[in-house]
């Protein structure tokens, strides 16, 4: 290990998960942090993940061998401006942001482009905070290195090193070429998201009937729309440039298909249909990233009393957890009335070969 003392500034979902599977892996590891509520610092220090009780100072980062900033991205660069003066020689502070840009360019005009290296865990949740952390998140997930121009080569496969420890994916890309790519697989797929939920809020009855009936077709693609508002308006300003541009293309495409409907054109209708499903049924989504796998099984089950107390009884005997269960009320496009998810492929193949033994009809996405 060549690094005894690491920072942390903002210690939500994704740096919490860092730091906790830092300690997993390298338990005399020295962890300090800061965050913007005093009660995430205090809870992180009752899990032995830090060793601060207490919100840290910005001079209490200076002898650390990496500084992650985690808070949101336009905090980030608030963050890296105090740091300035703060930190040692050797010291390599990097962030978690999903917009590279921006702080690429305070980098840049801070003169720190040889203490800077960016970085961006493509994994995550639709929740936050420390208390959704989880030691193995990264794992599988492309995490992106953006080193700057002036970054030593030895910096940069350290951290790579270290990112690949996490179990993560590391891989180093131009810092522009991954906002394009991001505001594409990741930004647009938000605004479209929360666009959708709002338009059917808005064009819903008094009965509430579009979200009484709302099926997995709806759920799946808005998912995503019950992330964080305020960690989202900093991305969308961030890399407004790319996004921009993007969402036009995406008002022209629509357009498009706007137009093949109202001419009811079924062979230009088929042709797009069909090469998207092409083109995504070609995207493995075995590794978290943008589109993340979910292991869930749907379940026949006769609604009588115990029923779904029956199965939890069966999985949990068996050392196996429920990630998420629910009940589909409208079965359209779904199999099954109950809904389990898991955590984990294992976890998924066991469950349903110890449901089938015991004469469940199961019906796997």
């Amino acid at each position: 290990m060549s690094f005894q003392k690491i920072g942390f500034i903002g210690l939500g979902l994704i740096g919490g998960s860092i730091a906790k599977r830092l300690k997993a892996i390298h338990p005399g590891l020295t962890v300090i942090a800061t965050a913007g509520h005093a009660g995430t610092v205090s809870a992180a220090f009752r899990q032995g993940l830090i060793a601060n009780e207490t919100p840290c100072e910005i001079r209490d980062f200076y002898d650390c061998d990496y500084i992650f900033l985690c808070a949101p991205v336009l905090k980030n660069i608030e963050y890296l401006r105090q740091l300035r003066g703060n930190i040692n020689e050797n010291c390599i502070i990097t962030d978690v942001g999903s917009v590279k840009g921006s702080i690429h360019r305070e980098v840049q005009a801070l003169g720190l482009e040889r203490r800077f290296i960016g970085g961006h865990p493509m994994a995550g949740s639709e929740k936050t905070g420390l208390s959704s952390a989880k030691e193995f998140l990264l794992e599988n997930a492309y995490y992106i290195i953006t080193p700057t121009e002036q970054s030593d080569a030895h910096a940069v496969e350290d951290f790579r090193k270290l990112v690949a420890s996490l179990g993560a994916i590391p891989l180093v890309l131009d810092y522009e070429l991954h906002d394009y790519a991001t505001a594409a697989i990741s930004h647009l797929p938000h605004v479209i998201a929360y666009s959708l939920v709002n338009l059917v809020r808005e064009s819903d009855d008094e009965k509430e009937t579009m979200k009484t009936i709302a099926a997995g077709g709806f759920k799946d693609i808005t998912r995503i729309a019950s992330s964080s508002p305020e960690m989202w308006e900093n991305i969308c300003l961030s890399n407004s440039e790319p996004l921009v541009a993007l969402i036009d293309a995406f008002i022209e495409r629509l357009q498009q298909t706007k137009t093949d409907i109202t001419h009811a054109d079924g062979t230009a209708l088929i042709s797009a249909f069909s090469a998207a499903r092409d083109y995504r049924d070609s995207i493995a989504i075995s590794r978290s990233g943008a589109l993340k796998q979910v292991y869930e099984i749907y379940i026949d089950l006769i609604d009588e009393a115990g029923g779904i107390a029956t199965i939890a009884t069966i999985l949990a005997t068996n050392n196996l957890s429920i990630k998420n269960i629910g009940i589909i009320h409208n079965r359209e496009f779904e199999d099954g009335v109950l809904r389990l998810e898991m955590y984990d492929r294992e976890s998924l193949d066991t469950s349903i070969a110890l449901l089938k033994r015991h004469h469940y009809t199961i019906y796997k996405r």
